[in-house]
C-alpha cells in the first residue's frame, strides 16, 4: 500500500516541477525518517532541482523556496494529512494515520505488478553428482530459493532450474574410484546400500589421494572423460547411475529445507543433442573464437579475452576457462556453458526431451532432460527461452561468468541482446565454520585451529560438513530444547504441552528456520562462519526469534478466542468507529504505535528493493527489525491487548498485531521460514 501512495507523491512532485520550473526529474528518492514523529516519508528533491536550475539557468537557487514552492502542489493527495518544510529544504509527508491503517487491514487482492516481466529463469544448486552436498552448497542453494520466492513475492514469473554436470571432472573421478580403488562393477555398485552421497563422500576423498601418490593416475580421469562424454560402454554407464542416484539424494536433502527445483538440464544432453555443436559453428561462423596453431594452447579453440593481445605469452589464472575445446577434442565447462545460456535464452532454435524424474511430497513434478524421445508426449510447462537468466554461483566463478556472459553476446541476435543485458550472475563468498562449530560437529582441531576465528572446508580432503549431518544435528539440539520448555509449561498448564509428535514437528520447524535465517542474514559478499550457537539463538537476530515473533501474534488471538473475543471482524467494527481512531495515533505513544504499523506495511517496498539488488539479506534485516519492534511493542505494559479497559484501544491493537503478524509471516515466507501450528 505504501509504494501506491509513494508513487502518487512522486508523480505529483514531478507534475509541479514541470509546472513551475519546465524541468523532468526522473529518479525521485523518497526516504524513510529515523522517526515517524518527523513524518512517514522524506523527499530530497529541492537539493536536486536546485542543481539542475543553477545548471541550467546559471542562477544559484534556495532549496528551502524550490521545497516551499512544491509543497503548495501536493497538499491535497487524500492520503497525506500534511506536508511540512523540514531543515535545508526538505519536503516531509505525513499521512492520515487512520485511514492508511484502515485501508490496510482490509484483505489484500491485488497481485504484485512484475518490473522485469516475462519469464525469468533462476539456476541454483547446481551441485556436481559425486558425493553429499555440503554446507558451501547448502548457502547457494538457499540463497537461490529465496531468491525465486522473492522475484516470484515481487509478481514475476520464475522457472527454477538445477543444472546437472553429469559429464565433469568430479563424476569422473568417483567412476575412477569405484573402477580402479575398488575394482567394483556397475552391479556391484548397484548393490551398494544405504546412503549413496555419503558413500561417495568418503570415496572421493580416496580419489584424491590416489592421484596424489602417483600423478600418472591422473590418464585414469581423461580416459573416463572421454567414455563418459561419448556415452557408451560400462564406464559411461557407471557415471550415469553414479550421477542419477546421487541427485535423488541431493534432492532429497535440498526439500528438508523447502527447496524444489522445476527442471534439471543435463550437460550429457547438450553435448548429445548437439547444442555445443550447434553454439560451436556460431562461433566460428563469428570470428568470435581461433584455433591457436602454437604455444601452450596449440590445437584448442579459444575465445579471446580483451587485453589478450597485450599479455600474449603471460599465463594468468583464467587461461582455461578462455579454452573451449581442448587440443585432445573435449569440449571444456565454459564451452558447455554458452551452449547452455543460449538455450536458457532461446537463441539456439534447440530443444531436450524431458522425463519426470521426480515427485515432491506437495505433488510438484521436478522434470530431468534426456536424449531418448519419448514414445507419448507427457504433458509439461516449456522450458528455457527465458526473458533473463540470474545464475547463483560463488564468487570465485566471477570471471568464468563474465567469460560465458560474452560468448553469448558474441552470437545473439540484436533482439536477444537485452536479454543478456539483465542477466546477471549472482554471486556469494564461501561458508567455514567456527572452531566451536567443528567441535560440535565431532572433528578433532589442534590447538592451533581452536584459536582461529574459522576453519576453512575443503572438500577433496573429506573436510567438510555434509547438509543431512547439520540438519540433523540442528534438530536434535531444537528438539532437546523444546522437550525443556514442555516440561516446564507441562509444570505450569497441565495438559497444554506438546505431543511428542508436536515437539518433532516443531523442532523441524526450528531447525529449518535457524540455519535458512543464518545463511540468508549476511549479504551475499560476506563469509559466513556458521556457529550452532548463534543459529539457535532464541534472542537477538536469529530465525528462532524470528519464529517466535510469529507464534506469539497467534498465541495472542487464541487466547483471545478463548475468551471469547471476537476478533474476525476488526475492520469494520473500527471503520464503524473512524472518528475515535486518530487519537489513538496521537502524541508520544501514538507515535511508537503508529511506527510499528508504518514499519509493517514497508514489506512490499523491502520485496521489490530485495528483488531489484538480488539481496536476500535486505528482507531478512527488514523480518529480524519487524519481529524486533513487535516484541518492544509486546512487552510495553500499556500495550497488553487482553487487560485493556477500553474496547477501542484493545481493537486498534489487536489490528496493529494483525498487519504485523501479517508482514511477519510473509517475510517469514520468503525466506523460506515456516511457522508450525505450535511450538
Amino acid at each position: 500500500m505504501l509504494l501506491s501512495i509513494q508513487e502518487k507523491i512522486r508523480t505529483r512532485i514531478r507534475e509541479s516541477i514541470a509546472k513551475n520550473f519546465d524541468l523532468t526529474l526522473q529518479n525521485l528518492v523518497l526516504e524513510h525518517p529515523p522517526k515517524v514523529s518527523l513524518g512517514d516519508f522524506a523527499a530530497p528533491v529541492a537539493f536536486e532541482l536546485a542543481k539542475q536550475l543553477k545548471a541550467a539557468t546559471g542562477a544559484k537557487q534556495n532549496p528551502r523556496q524550490l521545497a516551499e514552492k512544491i509543497r503548495e502542489d501536493v497538499l491535497d493527495l487524500p492520503e497525506v494529512e500534511r506536508v511540512e518544510v523540514a531543515g535545508a529544504g526538505y519536503l516531509n509527508f505525513f499521512l492520515k494515520r487512520s485511514d492508511v491503517f484502515l485501508r490496510s487491514l482490509q484483505p489484500q487482492t491485488e497481485p504484485a505488478t512484475p518490473r522485469i516481466g516475462g519469464k525469468l529463469i533462476v539456476e541454483h544448486t547446481s551441485v556436481n553428482p559425486n558425493k553429499a552436498a555440503h554446507i558451501g552448497h547448502l548457502r547457494n542453494a538457499v540463497l537461490g530459493d529465496t531468491l525465486v520466492r522473492l522475484l516470484r513475492a515481487c509478481g514475476e514469473t520464475v522457472e527454477v532450474q538445477n543444472y546437472i554436470d553429469n559429464t565433469g571432472v568430479q563424476v569422473a573421478d568417483v567412476v575412477v574410484g569405484f573402477q580402479h580403488i575398488e575394482k567394483k562393477t556397475l552391479d556391484d555398485i548397484k548393490a551398494i546400500p544405504g546412503k549413496f552421497d555419503d558413500y561417495c563422500w568418503d570415496l572421493y576423498s580416496k580419489v584424491g589421494r590416489f592421484y596424489e601418490e602417483d600423478k600418472a593416475r591422473l590418464e585414469l580421469r581423461a580416459a573416463a572423460l572421454h567414455s563418459i562424454e561419448a556415452g557408451t560402454g560400462e564406464t559411461a554407464e557407471i557415471a550415469e547411475h553414479v550421477a542419477m542416484r546421487i541427485l535423488q539424494c541431493h534432492l532429497d536433502t535440498m526439500w528438508r529445507l523447502g527447496i524444489s527445483y522445476d527442471v534439471m538440464p543435463r550437460e550429457s544432453e547438450v553435448l548429445h543433442l548437439h547444442f555445443w555443436d550447434a553454439a560451436f559453428e556460431r562461433l566460428k561462423a563469428t570470428g568470435s573464437i581461433v584455433l591457436e596453431t602454437e604455444g601452450r594452447n596449440k590445437g584448442c579453440w579459444v575465445l579471446p579475452a580483451e587485453g589478450d593481445e597485450a599479455a600474449a605469452g603471460e599465463e594468468t589464472e583464467h587461461d582455461a576457462d578462455k579454452i573451449l575445446v581442448r587440443s585432445n577434442g573435449t569440449v571444456n565447462y565454459t564451452g558447455k556453458d554458452i551452449a547452455y545460456h543460449l538455450w536458457k535464452l532461446g537463441q539456439l532454435g534447440m530443444d531436450f526431451h524431458y522425463r519426470p524424474f521426480f515427485t515432491y511430497p506437495d505433488g510438484h513434478q521436478v522434470w530431468i532432460s534426456t536424449t531418448e524421445t519419448p514414445q507419448a508426449e507427457i504433458s509439461h510447462e516449456a522450458f528455457g527461452n527465458g526473458a533473463a537468466y540470474f545464475n547463483v554461483i560463488d564468487v570465485g566463478q566471477s570471471y568464468t561468468q563474465d567469460f560465458v556472459k560474452k560468448g553469448i553476446l558474441a552470437v545473439s541476435e540484436e533482439s536477444a541482446r537485452v536479454r543478456v543485458a539483465r542477466s546477471s550472475h549472482v554471486n556469494y563468498e564461501k561458508v567455514a565454520l567456527t572452531p566451536a562449530s567443528c567441535i560440535e560437529l565431532g572433528f578433532e582441531l589442534s590447538e592451533e585451529d581452536r584459536k582461529r576465528t574459522v576453519i576453512n572446508m575443503a572438500g577433496r580432503k573429506g573436510l567438510g560438513v555434509k547438509v543431512d549431518d547439520l540438519i540433523n544435528r540442528l534438530e536434535a539440539a531444537a528438539l532437546k530444547r523444546v522437550a525443556e520448555h514442555e516440561v516446564d509449561r507441562a509444570q505450569k498448564k497441565p495438559g497444554t504441552e506438546l505431543t511428542e509428535q508436536e515437539q518433532v514437528i516443531a523442532s523441524k520447524a526450528i531447525a529449518v528456520g535457524a540455519l535458512r535465517y543464518f545463511l540468508l542474514k549476511f549479504t551475499r559478499n560476506t563469509v559466513i562462519a556458521f556457529d550452532f550457537k548463534e543459529a539457535l539463538a532464541a534472542e537477538g537476530e536469529s530465525g528462532v526469534f524470528l519464529l517466535y515473533a510469529i507464534r506469539r501474534t497467534y498465541a495472542i488471538f487464541e487466547e483471545a478466542n478463548a475468551r471469547g473475543l471476537q476478533t474476525d471482524n476488526l475492520a469494520q467494527e473500527l471503520a464503524d468507529n473512524l472518528a475515535q481512531i486518530p487519537d489513538y495515533f496521537s502524541g508520544a505513544e501514538g507515535d511508537d504505535l503508529w511506527s510499528l504499523v508504518n514499519l509493517a506495511l514497508r514489506l512490499e517496498e523491502v520485496l521489490q528493493e530485495a528483488a531489484e539488488i538480488l539481496e536476500p539479506a535486505r528482507l531478512a534485516k527488514y523480518a529480524f527489525q519487524l519481529a524486533q519492534q513487535f516484541s518492544a511493542f509486546y512487552n510495553t505494559k500499556n500495550n497488553r491487548i487482553l487487560q485493556q479497559t477500553d474496547p477501542m484501544r484493545q481493537k486498534v491493537l489487536f489490528g496493529i498485531v494483525k498487519l504485523t503478524q501479517r508482514s511477519l509471516e510473509s517475510a517469514g515466507k520468503v525466506l523460506g521460514i515456516e511457522v508450525p501450528a505450535r511450538m
